[in-house]
């Protein structure tokens, strides 16, 4: 298949395979449609890295749940295709279109109350991860979808106690070749830590401004010379910061 059939194809189908995160587990512990959640009403993207839409998605439903989590915790992020899950029967693209091609990743941001906290002004930093594996030339994406939408990750045991906003982001690169089209996905959830940490971040990023839209990790050719959305081999690095390490 040409380069030029694949990247016609992505675009036919970016229209249709968008994606929500909308449920947390803790430990195996589903929490809940939409229990704790800061999500979108719908499922486009967010095109401008510097949109106030970049920090928990475009504004949306609201929870006055927060939820307790104890460092070291396993936690899930549920990804649909709609707030509900797929669509409809057997939809193709639940949780999200198989070319959406990209890395997941979750920031915490401290608050003092994460059921009422202002999403202005907030500090984050990366935790977690998920973006290629040169050896099985897999996304963070290709996992979330093997796992029915679910992506899983343990909040760090250095975490120090308190109330975050939990952000979970997917980066869909399909058609990240062409200037501005990278396509962001995230809501937040709202999180109360518990455990004996005393990691305090000495640096942290804002959102908008922790991406820029011609960063190599957004900007990008994901499509090798056969035309698969393998990056060639290459590796591949996400946006923003490193996770932090305890």
């Amino acid at each position: 298949m040409k380069f030029s059939l694949v990247t016609a194809l992505a675009c036919a189908l970016s229209v249709e395979g968008h994606a929500i995160f909308q449920k947390v587990s803790v430990n195996g512990k589903d929490q809940g449609q939409l229990t704790g959640i800061r999500a979108p009403n719908n499922n486009n993207p967010v095109q401008d890295v510097n949109s106030q839409n970049m920090i928990c998605g475009q504004s949306g439903t609201k929870s006055n749940t927060v939820i307790n989590v104890a460092a070291g915790d396993r936690i899930g992020s549920y990804w649909g295709h709609v707030i509900g899950g797929a669509q409809f029967a057997n939809d193709p693209d639940h949780p999200i279109a198989k070319s959406h091609k990209g890395p997941v990743m979750a920031y915490l941001a401290k608050v003092d109350n994460a059921a009422t906290a202002s999403l202005n002004g907030l500090k984050w930093f990366k935790i977690w991860q998920d973006g290629f594996d040169t050896g099985s030339r897999k996304w963070g994406v290709d996992n979330m979808i093997s796992n029915q939408g679910w992506v899983y990750f343990n909040m760090p045991q250095c975490i120090a106690p308190g109330q975050y906003l939990l952000r979970v982001e997917v980066l869909a690169l399909h058609s990240a070749n062409r200037p501005n089209q990278a396509q962001f996905y995230q809501s937040c959830a709202q999180i109360n830590v518990s455990g004996s940490g005393s990691f305090t971040p000495s640096q942290t990023v804002s959102f908008p401004g922790a991406y820029k839209a011609s960063d190599p990790g957004i900007s990008v050719n994901i499509y090798g010379p056969q035309g698969a959305p393998d990056m060639g081999g290459k590796p591949y690095t996400p946006p923003g910061p490193a996770p932090i390490t305890c």
